[in-house]
């Protein structure tokens, strides 16, 4: 990856982004697909959309999802203490001691998530979001509410970093990596002749109600459909492999396998992969893949869809780690494959 795309990956890594809140980083997400897309489409969900090739009967539509996980305040005590619940997959044990910017109303404030020092107890055994706070240095609920209100949203201060050259990491890389891949394969199919139109969607709301990707999937009734998002790296200390799987960091994309996955996507996906000399790996999505892939597939008269995800570690924690080379990888991966498609695949799989 050159520098200048690993800048462009961090700054929407800086970029808040939670769900229900994702106009800023969609604004800067157009702003660089402008100058490559053939059209600029929104809608009133909040999805970002870069097209190719409109015109073309066979529409692939690619999922990236922008939000990222966030606190939302639900009350200010009297002595000012912001108290919050999750807006999305929040875990209680990462939340603890760490600074947060709180987007109020007014404007943006730096709070820290205050703890019981253990002199006085600490914490104990598992606990909830109730027995946690946000400090920001205020003296009263008066003082507070003069910049923040009920249903404000909070997201970790945390800036990204990049680890021995090869590895980001920081918070939301679920999934703005996504959103950065989706946007990376326009960038580079837009120097091809492609047979295909290619819709490319940074969608909203993936980790609350996934409702971004069937609004937008209802509009563009994609032919075919694929979800990029993230799966659980199960390469490092205190992951059972035998109960989750092999999954590594720079062991490349990977690829789904279950009810909901079409076959014949998958096919075109390793096909592609061999013809790279690239390695893939798998994960097990039985019932339901818990991405945008579960709500596109349900739109319109059915849509076959698959689902390539980028290995992280820490999933839904401040310090997300992920692959630079595996992020690479995927885009190439994708890229190939869309632009040999002809649009004139078959993605039946009752017919041969």
């Amino acid at each position: 990856m050159d520098q200048s795309r690993l800048n462009f990956l961090m700054e929407l890594l800086k970029t808040p982004s939670p769900s229900s809140m994702e106009m800023a980083i969609q604004k800067r997400w157009i702003e660089e697909m402008k100058p490559v897309a053939d059209e600029i489409r929104t809608d009133h969900a909040g999805n970002a959309m870069a097209v190719l090739n409109p015109e073309a009967d066979f529409k692939i539509m690619l999922a990236g999802h922008c939000d990222e996980i966030a606190l939302v305040i639900n009350r200010i005590d009297e002595r000012g203490y912001l108290h919050f619940d999750k807006m999305g997959g929040i875990n209680p044990k990462a939340a603890v001691g760490m600074k947060v910017t709180v987007l109020g109303y007014k404007k943006a404030i730096t709070g820290v998530i205050g703890v019981n020092a253990q002199h006085h107890g600490g914490l104990k055994g598992d606990f909830d979001l109730e027995e946690l706070f946000i400090d920001c240095g205020a003296q009263s609920k008066e003082e507070m509410e003069g910049l923040v209100q009920i249903g404000d949203l909070a997201v970790y201060k945390r800036s990204p970093e990049v680890l021995m050259d090869r590895y980001v990491s920081g918070r939301g890389l679920d999934n703005r990596t996504g959103q950065f891949i989706v946007g990376e394969v326009v960038r580079k199919l837009a120097e091809k002749n492609l047979k295909v139109g290619v819709y490319a969607v940074s969608t909203v709301n993936e980790e609350t109600n996934m409702g971004g990707a069937y609004f937008a999937a209802a509009a563009i009734e994609p032919d075919l459909a694929l979800a990029c998002d993230v799966t659980f790296a199960t390469d490092y200390p205190g992951v059972n492999q035998n109960k989750h799987g092999d999954i590594r960091l720079e062991g490349g994309p990977v690829l789904a396998k279950g009810a909901p996955i079409n076959r014949k996507i998958n096919q075109l996906l390793e096909k592609t992969a061999t013809s790279l000399s690239m390695k893939v790996q798998y994960e097990l999505t039985p019932r339901a893949t818990g991405t945008d892939a579960d709500r596109m597939r349900l739109t319109g008269k059915g849509v076959p869809v698959s689902l390539v995800s980028l290995p992280l570690r820490y999933m839904h924690s401040p310090v997300e780690t992920a692959s630079i080379k595996d992020m690479d990888e995927e885009i190439e991966l994708l890229t190939e494959m869309i632009a040999n498609m002809t649009g004139n695949e078959s993605l039946n799989p009752l017919e041969d």
